[in-house]
C-alpha cells in the first residue's frame, strides 16, 4: 500500500504562502512542496561499481506581477523562510518587470482538488540493496562466462526514483503527486579482430513499481546479447556514401521521435524562448495547420495518461490536468508542446500540460510529454509487421538501439547511429552489421516513411536523462511506437 507522504504543516505552510502571494497583489502564483529520493546501483565486471540512495526536499514560489516572473526556493521548509522566500520571489518579479518589453499573459486554469500516485504493485525501495546488487552480480558473471569468446567487460544498473510534491495555487488548487520511475539495464563488450563492439539490454524506463525488474527476462536474454557482441565485432562495416531503406525497430525509432518530432515541438522553442540548450525550432507557428511534417499515414500523440509512461502523471508543474492531443495528424503539423504562457502567446484557450520543473529549486518550462508514434490501423494499405516489412525489403538494413546522435540547431538535420545492424538481402537478414549511421533532414525523413507496424507491435521506449535549458533540467518521457520502414535514407559518409 503506498501511502502520501506530505506532513500537515507542509499544507499550513502552503496555505499560508498562497495568502501572502494574493497579499502582494499578484496576478498568479503557486508553491510546490517537493520531496525526491533516487536510488541507484551499478554493477562492473564482478564488482559492485555504484550505490547512491539520495534524499532531498524544499520548496520553490512563483509568482507573476505586472506580467512579470518572480521565483525563488529553499530547502528550510519553516514559516519564517516560507515568508522570506515568497517576498524574494516578488521583488524578483518586480526587478524583472523594470527590463521587460512584453508582458506575460497566462490562459486560465481551473482549480482542482486532488492526489495521483503512480499505480505499483512492489515499492522499489521494500527491495533490500543485497537481493538488487545479487541480481547485477549474477547479470554481469554470465556475461563474462563468455570470456573465452570476447566478451571482457560487463555492466548493469538499477535505478529507482520517487517523487512526492503538493502543489498549490492561487487559483484554488491543492494537488498531491507520488510518482514512482524502475529502470534497468545491462551491456557487455567484446573485443576481437582488432576491434571492439556492445551490446546491450534493457528493462524501458517506466512509471511502475519493482514489479519492472523482471528478473527471469533480464537472464533470459543474457545469451542473445553476449552472442550478438561477439557476433557484431567480427561483423563488416555498415555501407557509406549511399541510400537505402531503413528498417528500424521502436528501441531505435523512439530517440529519432524525441529529437526530430518532440523537441521541435516544444512551444517555447518556437518562439525562442528556449535557445541556449540544443537551439530553437523550424517548426514555426506559421506553418501550423500546413506543414506536411511527416507522410499521411504518419499520427504523433501525446499522451500523459498512458499507463506506465515515464513522464505519465495527474497534474502538470501548473496544475493543469494530464491529458492526450495529436501534434502531428495526417502527417500535418496540428499541435505543440505548451504551458500557460505559451499557450497564451498561441491563440488557445487552455494549455495541455507541459510544464514541468525536474526541482524543488528549479523553475517549470515546456517539457516533451509521453509522444509516441501511433501504430498502422488494421488492414491499412502502409500497415506492415516487422517480418512483413523484411520479407518485402530487397536491400536495406535493420537497426535495433541507440548510439550516437546529432541534430542541428533548429532540429532540421540529424544523425542517428544505433545499437545493432542487420543486412536485408531479399527479404531474408543475411548478418550483422557494424558502425552504420543515418542522416537525413526531419521532413525528409518522415515523409519516407511507407510502412508503420501494427498495434500488436507498440512498445513503450523512453528515456530517462532528457536535458534542457541553462541552468540544465533533466526530465523523463517515453515515446511509445512501432517497427517503420524508411526508404532512401542516407548512411554513411557524413
Amino acid at each position: 500500500m503506498v501511502k502520501m507522504l506530505i506532513k500537515p504543516i507542509i499544507y499550513d505552510l502552503a496555505s499560508q504562502a498562497i495568502d501572502l502571494i494574493h497579499q502582494a497583489g499578484c496576478e498568479s502564483g503557486d508553491i510546490r512542496f517537493c520531496t525526491y529520493r533516487n536510488q541507484t546501483l551499478s554493477a562492473n565486471n564482478r564488482s559492485l561499481s555504484k550505490l547512491t540512495d539520495h534524499q532531498e526536499s524544499g520548496f520553490g514560489v512563483r509568482v507573476l506581477l505586472n506580467g512579470a516572473w518572480g521565483f525563488a526556493a529553499s530547502h528550510r521548509q519553516t514559516p519564517e523562510e516560507l515568508i522570506r522566500v515568497v517576498n524574494l520571489a516578488v521583488g524578483i518579479a518586480k526587478a524583472s518587470r523594470l527590463c521587460q518589453q512584453n508582458p506575460v499573459r497566462l490562459v486560465p486554469v481551473q482549480a482542482y482538488q486532488d492526489t495521483y500516485i503512480t499505480p505499483i504493485k512492489i515499492d522499489p525501495f521494500s527491495i533490500s540493496i543485497s537481493e538488487k546488487a545479487d541480481l547485477l552480480l549474477t547479470i554481469n558473471d554470465r556475461l563474462l562466462q563468455y570470456e573465452k569468446q570476447g566478451i571482457i567487460k560487463a555492466s548493469s544498473s538499477l535505478q529507482f526514483n520517487l517523487e512526492n510534491k503538493l502543489f498549490a495555487s492561487t487559483e484554488g488548487s491543492l494537488i498531491e503527486q507520488t510518482i514512482y520511475r524502475s529502470y534497468s539495464g545491462y551491456r557487455c563488450t567484446a573485443v576481437a579482430n582488432g576491434d571492439a563492439q556492445s551490446r546491450s539490454y534493457e528493462r524501458l524506463p517506466l512509471n511502475i513499481g519493482y514489479e519492472h525488474i523482471a528478473q527471469t527476462d533480464l537472464l533470459s536474454q543474457i545469451e542473445r546479447v553476449a552472442e550478438e557482441a561477439i557476433e557484431k565485432v567480427y561483423a563488416p562495416k555498415g555501407p557509406s556514401g549511399i541510400q537505402t531503406t531503413l528498417i528500424l525497430k521502436p528501441s531505435n525509432l523512439y530517440l529519432t521521435i524525441h529529437e526530430s518530432v518532440g523537441h521541435p515541438t516544444e512551444l517555447d522553442r518556437v518562439y525562442g524562448y528556449e535557445s541556449n540548450f540544443a537551439g530553437t525550432s523550424f517548426a514555426t507557428t506559421d506553418q501550423l495547420g500546413k506543414l506536411q511534417y511527416a507522410a499521411p499515414w504518419v499520427n504523433f500523440k501525446c499522451d500523459r495518461t498512458q499507463p506506465c509512461g515515464r513522464s505519465t502523471l495527474g497534474y502538470d508543474d501548473e496544475g493543469v490536468p494530464a491529458q492526450e492531443w495529436y501534434v502531428i495528424k495526417d502527417g500535418i503539423l496540428v499541435d505543440y508542446l505548451t504551458d500557460r504562457e505559451t499557450a497564451y502567446r498561441l491563440g488557445r484557450s487552455s494549455s495541455n500540460g507541459c510544464a514541468f520543473a525536474d526541482s524543488w529549486s528549479s523553475l517549470p518550462m515546456v517539457r516533451i510529454p509521453n509522444l509516441g508514434l501511433e501504430p498502422g490501423p488494421r488492414g491499412g494499405s502502409h500497415t506492415a509487421t516487422l517480418s512483413e516489412m523484411i520479407a518485402d525489403t530487397k536491400d536495406g538494413i535493420l537497426i535495433d538501439g541507440i548510439g550516437s546522435f546529432s541534430i542541428d540547431q533548429q532540429r532540421r538535420n540529424f544523425q542517428f547511429g544505433g545499437d545493432s545492424f542487420w543486412q536485408i538481402k531479399n527479404g531474408r537478414i543475411i548478418g550483422m552489421l557494424k558502425d552504420v549511421t543515418y542522416h537525413a533532414m526531419t521532413t525528409d525523413f518522415w515523409n519516407q516513411v511507407d510502412a508503420i507496424g501494427p498495434a500488436s507491435e507498440w512498445q513503450q521506449c523512453g528515456t530517462n536523462i532528457c536535458g534542457k535549458g541553462e541552468p540544465l533540467q533533466i526530465a523523463q518521457m517515453s515515446h511509445a511506437c512501432v517497427p517503420v520502414r524508411v526508404q532512401n535514407i542516407n548512411v554513411g559518409g557524413r
